[in-house]
């Protein structure tokens, strides 16, 4: 009877060992991949307790949180022949854990060669300008160009950044100096644009004051008064307003007459007048003409030969 008790209680202590070999805690974050006698179930074990056949059964746990991997910098060259540096950040995650699993050896270093490679190629197929301006574009070609293989291994690339491109000192100071000269170009064309509208208003406003000669003098008192309230000068005014306003009207009597003049001149009658005043010119320059027998040129008078002279 005792020996019988004894035997009962081995059997059960054998049971829980072999139930106790075979039981499994999945975490949350894993998936299990069940692989019995060598060969991979087709359903992954949820996160929680599960059950193995011992000694025939063997699960494999993956981790299907996001994996954040950085690229290591890579030297290349762009399309407009520059040499840069850059490096970058991928993160991924697993979706299918059996195909992981059995389709590629170790997912994570298989991830990080395919992302050295397409950046690189992404290097190679951009311009210098399209890596320091268009980085979203860039982005979005590198994540595509590196989930076309991952997808087959169960893996899906969240995003792609490039976080840093490492520029020659040569071509920084290329570059500054292109910063500064093209800040320089729009201050000057800014000052220019400035001085262009406030000759535009002055023009307006001289053209206000010409018709309203008032303005004039309002402007004049509106300077002095300016000028008179820092209180640091003494302003002496040498002519009275009475007196500019006087020569403004004599100014303008004289432009009048000088319209009235070019008037009468243009008409037929200034056209007689001036066709009688040159006749009567060329009158009194005839009088003063000389004869043509004073002015015609003598002819040279004979000289008769002279005499040979005798030498001793």
């Amino acid at each position: 009877m005792d020996g019988a008790v004894v035997g009962g209680v081995l059997v059960v202590v054998l049971a829980l060992l072999v139930l106790r070999s075979g039981m499994r805690v999945v975490n949350q974050v894993e998936r299990g991949v069940v692989f019995r006698l060598g060969k991979a179930q087709p359903d992954f074990r949820r996160p929680g307790i599960t059950f193995l056949i011992p000694f025939v059964d063997r699960m494999r746990k993956m981790n299907v949180q996001v994996v954040t991997m950085p690229v290591p910098t890579q030297e290349g060259i762009t399309r407009d022949n520059v040499s840069v540096k850059v490096d970058a950040v991928v993160y991924f995650r697993v979706t299918d854990p059996v195909r992981a699993a059995i389709e590629v050896q170790d997912y994570v270093f298989a991830v990080g060669q395919v992302a050295q490679s397409s950046l690189r190629s992404i290097i190679g197929k951009s311009d210098l300008d399209d890596l320091l301006t268009d980085r979203e574009r860039l982005h979005e070609g590198l994540a595509l160009m590196i989930d076309s293989p991952a997808a087959e291994w169960g893996i899906h690339i969240d995003r792609v950044e490039i976080k840093d491109v490492q520029l020659p000192e040569s071509l920084k100071r290329s570059m500054s100096r292109q910063a500064e000269a093209e800040r320089e170009r729009r201050a000057r064309v800014i000052t220019a644009d400035g001085e262009f509208q406030a000759a535009q208003q002055l023009a307006n406003a001289s053209k206000i004051m010409s018709d309203t000669p008032e303005a004039m003098q309002l402007r004049l008192l509106q300077t002095v008064v300016e000028v008179a309230a820092e209180k640091n000068s003494t302003l002496v005014m040498p002519f009275p307003v009475e007196m500019l306003r006087y020569f403004d009207r004599a100014a303008k009597r004289l432009d009048q007459e000088v319209e009235k003049n070019e008037r009468e001149l243009d008409g037929p009658e200034g056209q007689a007048a001036l066709r009688a005043g040159i006749e009567q010119i060329a009158s009194v320059a005839d009088k003063f003409t000389p004869a043509p027998e004073l002015t015609a040129p003598r002819e040279p008078e004979p000289q008769e030969p002279s005499a040979p002279v005798e030498r001793p």
